[in-house]
């Protein structure tokens, strides 16, 4: 049996714009997904997923057809499967052959509603198993920067940046002595980063201004050591970004009278936000109803 894993994402910085070139400050996180795959003699594949207790979330067979995967019985997880699978078909088109299958079981450490990267880890692992380019699966499958697949791969935070063609990944150290001022919160929703990433395309006007104060906002939260300057940066960052998606930020809409600063996370209205304050301020959110609240050391790799 060969097994494989990758690690989840947040990003802290750059969400949207790092698809235009901007600087974006990317976090690794210590939950991920398995992928594991057995050979068998068959031209088959079975595949079963489990969530982070162990529950089967999906299972469903497919049947190599006409040089094309097949679900067996169709659902969206399934036809998503197959798109992927076909992807690989494309880039490496001998993989999948008629004298052999696979049986393939996937386990998550975190909650599929988290956005934490469900789909990422799979690509990269599949990639991984496979042996090809997981930015280039990534491309024929679900589209994106890139960032989340850099997570994948690495336990450390890091820079990611799309320069034309070519991407720029700098591993870094960011560990700021404030961190245990820093919480992640679900919303106990899970956004779409598909249709965030088409909304914020039919609005983005000119982005050379914006990208270049993104640009120095993640410059700066890479060097600051002092909890109010990181308030500010980040509460700019939202401010920009609300200006160019035309969506108010999450702070104004859901949390007005909290008293530190709230940050979205990837695509906006839904998965966690960062918030600063001491851990007794994490009540305001609790009597609200978000009771998913993870402190910076027990959620980052």
């Amino acid at each position: 049996m060969q097994s494989f894993y990758s690690r989840g994402k947040l990003l802290l910085t750059g969400e949207y714009v790092v698809l235009d070139g901007a600087l974006a400050l990317a976090l690794p996180t210590k939950f991920g997904q398995h992928l594991n795959v057995q050979s068998i003699d068959s031209p088959q594949l079975h595949w079963k997923s489990f969530d982070e207790n162990g529950n089967l979330w999906f299972e469903g067979s497919f049947e190599f057809s006409q040089g094309k995967i097949k679900p067996n019985l169709r659902t969206d997880i399934s036809n998503r499967l197959s798109e992927i699978l076909n992807a690989v078909k494309v880039l490496k088109k001998d993989f999948f052959s008629s004298n052999r299958g696979f049986n393939i079981t996937t386990n998550l450490e975190f909650s599929r509603s988290w956005g934490l990267g469900t789909s990422s880890t799979l690509i990269n692992n599949i990639a991984s198993w496979v042996k090809i380019d997981p930015y280039k699966l990534l491309e024929l499958s679900f589209g994106g920067s890139g960032y989340d697949i850099a997570c994948a791969q690495n336990n450390s935070a890091l820079t990611y940046q799309l320069k034309g063609k070519d991407r720029q990944i700098k591993l870094i150290d960011f560990n700021p002595k404030f961190n245990d001022e820093l919480f992640f919160i679900h919303l106990n929703r899970k956004q779409d980063s598909r249709q965030g990433i088409a909304n914020y395309n039919l609005n983005k006007k000119e982005l050379k201004n914006s990208i270049s104060e993104i640009n120095k906002i993640t410059s700066k939260v890479l060097e600051c050591q002092d909890l109010i300057e990181f308030e500010r940066l980040i509460t700019d960052h939202e401010n920009i970004i609300s200006e160019i998606i035309k969506t108010k930020p999450v702070k104004e809409t859901l949390f007005k009278d909290y008293n530190g600063a709230i940050k979205s996370l990837g695509a906006w209205g839904g998965d966690f936000i960062l918030v600063t304050g001491k851990l007794e301020d994490m009540d305001y959110f609790k009597n609200k109803g978000f009771h998913t609240i993870l402190n910076f050391k027990n959620l980052l790799a």
